[in-house]
C-alpha cells in the first residue's frame, strides 16, 4: 500500500510531467471515462439478466378451440401407406 509521502511525491511528479494547467481536463476526462465504463457495464448486465430470463424452458399452451393436425407425410414412394410416422 501507498503511504501519504509516496503519494504526495507521485503527485508532484504527475504535475511536473503533465503540467498544473492540464491536470483539471485530464481529471475531467478520466471523470467522463468512467462515468461512461460504468453505464456500460451497468447496460451489459441487464443485458445479460435478460438473456437468462428468455433462456427457461418455455411452455406452450393450447387454447380451446386450436387444431393440431396428426397427419405426416414420412412415406416411402409406391408404398401405398399414408402417414404411418417416423420409423
Amino acid at each position: 500500500m501507498l503511504g501519504i509521502s509516496e503519494l504526495a511525491l507521485l503527485l508532484i511528479v504527475v504535475i511536473v510531467v503533465i503540467g498544473a494547467k492540464k491536470l483539471p481536463e485530464l481529471v475531467r476526462s478520466m471523470g467522463k471515462s468512467a462515468r461512461i465504463f460504468k453505464s456500460e457495464t451497468k447496460a451489459m448486465a441487464s443485458d445479460d439478466d435478460s438473456q437468462r430470463d428468455r433462456s427457461g424452458p418455455r411452455v406452450i399452451q393450447a387454447q380451446p378451440g386450436d387444431v393440431i393436425s396428426s397427419r405426416t407425410t414420412d412415406t416411402e414412394p409406391g408404398s401405398g401407406s399414408v402417414g404411418t410416422g417416423p420409423r
